[in-house]
C-alpha cells in the first residue's frame, strides 16, 4: 500500500482531464488505476458504500470512445458521488438501510451533469443516518480520517472527504445543509464549496431541508473546485480572474453562544488575514452578531428536516437509530409549534446580505471549526444528547451560511499541533461563488497546502 508506483492516482482532476483529452492516457487506464487503489485503501478508511467497478470500467470505455472529448472539461475523471443522491442502477441508501429507497432508474440532475462532462462514477460515499451529523458511520462501518485514522473525517459528507483527502478520487460530490461539505473539508484539510441558493439543482431530500441543502464539491485544490462547480451549476468551466483590492471582514464570534473557537483555529484565521493583507486586500475585524432566535429557528429546522425525511422515505419507525428518532421527534413538536418558517430565513438572508453592503466587505473570513475533530466511533450507538454536543461543540460555524442561503468556502489553512488540518471558511454576497475560489486560489499560491494526507501513499505520477 505504500509502495510508490506509476499511477494516476494522486493527479488532479484537471491533470486527467487534459491527459485524456489529448491522448496521453486512456479514461480506462485512469478508472482502473483508482479502483485498484480504492481496493487497497477503503478497507481501512471505509469511505465508500458501494463501489462500481465493473460499471465503472464500461463508462469509462464509452468515454474513450467519444469523439468530441475536446469539450469534455472532465474527461476521464473519477468522481464519487454522496449517497443521498441518486444514480442510475443503484439503492439511494441514506446513511441507513432503515432510510434506503429503492434503486435509482435515473440519475440525479447533477449525476447527469457530471457525467455529461466526461465524468466516471466510481461509487458512491457514505454519509450518517439521513444526513444529520457531523461524524459518519452507521451499523456497518465508521468513516475514518485519512490524516488519523483515529479522528472522524467530518459529516455528513465525510465518505466523500476521506476519499478525496486519501486519493481514491481526485473529486468528489457532496452536499451542505448545515455544514455537510465545510465540514469534513476543514477536518480533512481540503477545498470545499457550497454554492448559494439557486446556482445548482438541488432536489434532495423533502423541500430541499426547508431550502437550506445545496450540491457542492469537495477536492484537494482550487482549480478542480472551479472546474467542479461549473459542471454543477451548467456553466462552461472559465479561468479564474484575480481579484482586485477587496474589503475582507474577519469575525471569530461563535454563533453558539458560549463557544469559542481554539487557539488552532484562531491562529488559522489570524494567518490568513496576514496573507490576504500581502495579497493587498483590506483587512478588517467586525463584530458579528447571531441573535439567539437564529440558534432556536435553526435547530427547529434541522430537527423539522429529519421529521420531513423520515416521513417521505416512510422510515419514520424504530428501525431508524435512536438519535435520528429523537431528532425526528423534536422536528414533529416544533413544526407543530410553528418554528419553522420561511420568513424567518428569508430576514436572516436579508440581514447577512445587508452585512457586506453595509460593512463595504466583499468577502467574510471566519474559523471552520472550533476544536479538533471528534474520535472516529460508533456514534450511532451513542445518545442524541452525546451526538448534539460534540457536533455543535466542534462546527458551530457553518449553519448559518445554509440559513443566509449564500455561498461559502472552506481553505486549508494549515495544522493544528495535533498534525491535523485546520481550515479557514469564506463567506460571500450572493452570486460571489467565482470571487471566492479566486481568493482562495491566492491563499493556495501563497501558502502550498499538502493535496492529501501525508498518511497516504506519494505516487509516481506520469504526467
Amino acid at each position: 500500500m505504500h509502495d510508490i508506483v506509476p499511477t494516476w492516482v494522486g493527479t488532479t482532476a484537471r491533470q486527467i482531464a487534459r491527459a485524456v483529452r489529448r491522448g496521453d492516457t486512456s479514461a480506462t487506464r485512469v478508472v482502473a488505476d483508482h479502483l485498484d487503489h480504492i481496493a487497497r485503501a477503503d478497507p481501512e478508511l471505509s469511505a465508500f458504500r458501494a463501489v462500481r467497478g465493473g460499471e465503472a470500467i464500461v463508462e469509462a470505455e464509452k468515454v474513450d470512445e467519444q469523439e468530441d472529448l475536446a469539450n469534455l472539461p472532465l474527461a476521464g475523471v473519477p468522481v464519487a458521488i454522496k449517497e443521498n443522491t441518486p444514480v442510475a442502477g443503484l439503492p439511494t441508501w441514506r446513511g441507513s438501510a432503515a432510510a434506503r429507497t429503492p434503486v435509482a432508474e435515473h440519475d440525479h440532475e447533477i449525476v447527469r451533469r457530471m457525467r455529461g462532462a466526461g465524468a466516471v462514477v466510481v461509487g458512491v460515499t457514505r454519509m450518517p443516518e439521513l444526513g444529520l451529523w457531523a461524524t459518519t458511520d452507521d451499523a456497518t462501518a465508521t468513516s475514518r480520517n485519512p490524516w488519523q485514522l483515529s479522528r472522524t473525517p467530518g459529516g455528513s459528507s465525510g465518505g466523500a472527504a476521506a476519499a478525496v483527502a486519501s486519493g481514491m478520487v481526485p473529486i468528489a460530490h457532496g452536499n451542505d445543509g448545515f455544514g455537510s461539505i465545510r465540514i469534513p473539508a476543514a477536518c480533512c484539510g481540503l477545498l470545499g464549496l457550497k454554492p448559494g441558493r439557486d446556482v445548482v439543482p438541488r432536489q434532495l431530500g423533502t423541500e430541499d431541508w426547508f431550502g437550506l441543502t445545496e450540491h457542492g464539491i469537495l477536492t484537494t485544490c482550487v482549480a478542480d473546485a472551479a472546474t467542479g462547480f461549473a459542471v454543477l451549476a451548467g456553466r462552461r468551466p472559465e479561468k479564474l480572474v484575480q481579484p482586485g483590492r477587496l474589503r475582507v471582514a474577519v469575525s471569530l464570534t461563535s454563533p453558539v453562544a458560549g463557544l469559542r473557537a481554539d487557539a488552532a483555529n484562531r491562529d488559522a484565521v489570524a494567518a490568513t488575514s496576514r496573507r490576504l493583507t500581502e495579497a493587498g486586500h483590506d483587512v478588517v475585524g467586525t463584530e458579528l452578531h447571531y441573535p439567539a432566535s437564529l440558534g432556536l429557528r435553526g435547530l427547529s429546522t434541522w430537527f423539522a428536516a429529519a421529521a420531513e425525511d423520515a416521513a417521505a422515505g416512510r422510515a419514520g419507525g424504530r428501525e431508524l437509530q435512536p438519535r435520528t428518532r429523537r431528532h425526528v421527534a423534536l422536528g414533529r413538536w416544533a413544526q407543530r409549534r410553528g418554528y419553522v418558517r420561511e420568513a424567518d430565513r428569508t430576514a436572516w438572508r436579508d440581514r447577512m446580505t445587508g452585512f457586506f453592503t453595509d460593512q463595504r466587505a466583499d468577502v467574510l473570513l471566519t474559523p471552520a471549526l472550533a476544536s479538533t475533530p471528534p474520535a472516529a466511533t460508533s456514534w450511532a450507538r451513542r445518545s442524541w444528547v452525546a451526538n448534539m454536543w460534540s457536533c455543535v461543540r466542534y462546527a458551530p460555524y457553518a449553519a448559518p451560511w445554509n440559513m443566509a442561503g449564500l455561498p461559502a468556502l472552506v481553505a486549508p489553512a494549515g495544522l493544528r499541533p495535533d498534525g491535523l488540518p485546520v481550515g479557514v471558511q469564506l463567506v460571500g454576497p450572493p452570486g460571489s461563488e467565482l470571487l471566492l475560489l479566486a481568493v482562495a486560489g491566492q491563499l493556495e499560491m501563497m501558502a502550498s497546502w499538502p493535496r492529501h494526507a501525508p498518511s497516504w501513499p506519494r505516487v509516481d505520477s506520469p504526467v
